[in-house]
């Protein structure tokens, strides 16, 4: 324990870092998982094409392949293109854009999967009759399709999110200072590397926690209409 204390802003340096890292990471999934979702009940040939191309090129490839490949292979693809183009000279893609946009990628393929089966769910009918009372389709989606989108939806976001948060920890193999990281930094000059795997453990635990309390209040305020009506 004195050791974690002698090394605890170190750890919480490392914690703020996952924390942002997940959040920016969300923040990514969420909009490629709505667009993706969007694509593939479009009906619109090409953009289903896509989206499925899309989602079989995320289960197909492991997270720290893909990982390794966006931050060195992309690096190099963007410096390519700049020194072919004469538009930009070099640019370093930083440990944090890699990681949050690897990972925001491979979840947003996840999400799209979740928000096409959550507006599946939601009878049509309802939709139907909006569109027959003259709502346009930005208030259809606000008052009738989002309400009850994030309800279905709610289960396997959860999920994913849960999964996400854990999946940060990869990013310590391209050198972001992350809990790990930072964790591993400190294991190794101390000695003590089993001490300090536990307690990013331990962290890691209290974070998922926190979600968990977050997503269940989220869960009762979106179903407490459902609740009333079926009581």
């Amino acid at each position: 324990m004195e050791q974690i204390f002698a090394y605890r802003g170190l750890l919480w340096d490392g914690t703020v870092t996952t924390v942002q890292l997940g959040l920016a990471s969300l923040l990514l999934a969420l909009t490629l998982g709505l667009l993706g979702a969007w694509a593939k009940l479009s009906g619109a040939k090409l953009a289903v094409m896509l989206a499925d191309a899309y989602t079989t090129l995320v289960r197909g490839i492991p997270d720290l392949v893909l990982m390794l490949l966006i931050y060195y292979g992309g690096q190099k693809l963007i410096n390519d293109l700049g020194e072919w183009t004469g538009l930009w000279d070099f640019v370093l893609v930083s440990q944090f854009v890699a990681g949050f946009g690897t990972i925001g990628f491979i979840f947003g393929a996840y999400m799209t999967e979740t928000f096409r089966g959550a507006i599946l769910a939601i009878p049509r009918g309802q939709i139907e009759a909006g569109i027959a009372c003259g709502m346009p389709g930005a208030l259809i989606f606000r008052h009738i399709i989002w309400p009850q989108m994030v309800r279905y939806a709610l289960p396997g976001f959860t999920n994913n999110w849960l999964v996400l948060i854990k999946t940060t920890a990869l990013v310590s193999i391209i050198g972001l200072q992350d809990l790990v990281y930072n964790a591993l930094t400190a294991g190794r000059s101390t000695r003590q590397l089993f001490t300090f795997m536990f307690a990013v453990l331990v962290i890691y635990l209290i974070l998922t926690a926190l979600s968990e309390l977050g997503l269940k209040w989220l869960d009762k305020r979106y179903s407490a209409g459902l609740r009333e009506s079926t009581g």
